[in-house]
C-alpha cells in the first residue's frame, strides 16, 4: 500500500508538471522577447529611460537577472548588465540612498532588489549602505519606540514630512529581506535593524479588519474587509458608504497583494487572521482583467504584485468566493502572453503612475512572468 501511495503522488507531480509544460515554455520565450526589448533600450552610460530615475534601471537590471533563459554559471556578467549595474551603483549618495531627483525610497528599494538578486559579492558595500537608508527611513514620530502615530513604522517616498504608504512599505521590505543574507554571513557587524514589530503595526493599520487594526476608520463591511488600503486613513480607490450608512475606505487589488506579501515578510503565520482575510478579500475580487476597485489604474503594477505575492505564500490555487479554484499561474501568463507587442515590450494603454512607458511597463512584465515560470515546480 506504501508503494503505490508513494507511485500515486509521484503520479500527480509529473501530472502537475506536464500540466504547464506548453505555457512555461511560451513564457521562457516571452521573456527572452521582452528583455531583449529592454536591452536596446539602454542608454549607452548604462542606464535606462530616466537617469533622474534610477529605479528604470533597476526594474530592467531585475528582469534581465532573473531571466531563465540566461546562464552566470562562469561568474560573468553580460556587457549590458555590468554597465547597468555600475551606472547604478555609482548614483549612491553619501546618505546610501541611490537617487537623482528625489523619491529616494523608491528609487533605493528597487535598486537594493537589483543588486541583491545579482548575488555578487563586489556588491554588498552598496548593498549594505542602500539598507542602512532605508532602514533609517522607517517611520517614529512621537515617542521614540511607540507607535502612537499612525504613520509609525511604515515608510513614505523619503521625506520627514510627507506621510508613510503601503507602496514604498512593501517595496522598502522586500528589498530589506532579499538583501538580509548579505548581513547575516557576519562580515558586517553592528548593522541596524528594521522595527518589525513597528512595521507590523502599521501593516495592520493598512488593513480593514477591525480584529486586528485600532483604527477608528477601519472596517469590515462585505465589500472591503481584508482588503488594503495605500495609508491609514486614505485610500486611492475612494470609498464607500456601507449598509448602515458609514463611510469605509476602499480597499484595493494592487495593495492588497503587497499588504499580503509584505505581511509574508514580516514573518507572519498563514492562520494568523491577517493573512487569511486579505486572501479571502483577494479570492473574492480575483480578476486578472483589471486592478480591483481601480480598473486599468496601476494595472501592470499589479500584475507583478500579484505573481510575487502568490508565488511567494506558495498559493498553488486561489479559493475564490464560490469556493472554486482559480489557476492563478494560467491565467496571468494567458493574459500577459497574449498583450505582448510585436516587438517585445508592454505598455498600459492608460498612463497613471507612469504606466504609458513601456519600459517601466515591460520590466514590470518580464518580472511577474519570471514569478510565474518559477512558481511551477
Amino acid at each position: 500500500m506504501k508503494t503505490i501511495a508513494i507511485l500515486a503522488l509521484s503520479l500527480g507531480i509529473v501530472q502537475a508538471q506536464n500540466e504547464y509544460v506548453s505555457i512555461k515554455k511560451e513564457i521562457e520565450q516571452s521573456i527572452a522577447r521582452g528583455n531583449a526589448w529592454l536591452a536596446e533600450q539602454q542608454h549607452e552610460k548604462g542606464y535606462w529611460d530616466d537617469g533622474g530615475l534610477p529605479a528604470f534601471t533597476a526594474l530592467a537590471l531585475t528582469a534581465a537577472i532573473r531571466d531563465p533563459n540566461i546562464d552566470l554559471s562562469d561568474g560573468d556578467l553580460p556587457d549590458g548588465l555590468k554597465k547597468g549595474f555600475d551606472w547604478l551603483i555609482g548614483q549612491q549618495k553619501e546618505d546610501g540612498g541611490i537617487y537623482n531627483r528625489g523619491l529616494a525610497v523608491y528609487n533605493t528599494a528597487t535598486s537594493l532588489t537589483a543588486l541583491a538578486s545579482a548575488g555578487r559579492s563586489e556588491f554588498e558595500p552598496t548593498i549594505v549602505k542602500a539598507r542602512r537608508k532605508l532602514i533609517g527611513s522607517q517611520w517614529d514620530i512621537g515617542e521614540k519606540g511607540e507607535t502612537d502615530n499612525q504613520n509609525d513604522g511604515g515608510i513614505g517616498y523619503g521625506s520627514s514630512d510627507d506621510h508613510t504608504d503601503m507602496s514604498n512599505t512593501y517595496l522598502a521590505l522586500e528589498a530589506l529581506a532579499l538583501s538580509d543574507t548579505v548581513i547575516e554571513d557576519g562580515n558586517y557587524a553592528n548593522e541596524p535593524s528594521l522595527d518589525w514589530n513597528a512595521a507590523l503595526t502599521f501593516l495592520s493599520r493598512s488593513q480593514n479588519l477591525t480584529a486586528t487594526n485600532d483604527q477608528p476608520w477601519a472596517s469590515d463591511d462585505p465589500k472591503n474587509k481584508g482588503g488594503f488600503i495605500y495609508t491609514p486613513g486614505s485610500s486611492k480607490a475612494g470609498e464607500d458608504i456601507t449598509s448602515d450608512g458609514k463611510v469605509a475606505l476602499r480597499s484595493y487589488g494592487s495593495i492588497s497583494y503587497a499588504g499580503l506579501m509584505s505581511l509574508i515578510y514580516a514573518k507572519v503565520g498563514p492562520d494568523d487572521p491577517r493573512v487569511i482575510a486579505v486572501k479571502e478579500w483577494l479570492g473574492k475580487n480575483y480578476t486578472v482583467e483589471e486592478n480591483p476597485n481601480m480598473g486599468p489604474q496601476g494595472l501592470y503594477y499589479y500584475y507583478q504584485a500579484m505573481a510575487k505575492a502568490l508565488n511567494a505564500t506558495g498559493i498553488d490555487k486561489l479559493e475564490l468566493e464560490d469556493g472554486t479554484m482559480a489557476d492563478w499561474r494560467k491565467d496571468l501568463a494567458s493574459k500577459l502572453l497574449s498583450s505582448q507587442r510585436e516587438n517585445g515590450s508592454w505598455v498600459n494603454d492608460n498612463g497613471r503612475w507612469m504606466e504609458s512607458n513601456p519600459v517601466l511597463v515591460t520590466a514590470y512584465t518580464v518580472m511577474a512572468l519570471e514569478e510565474v515560470y518559477r512558481s511551477i515546480r
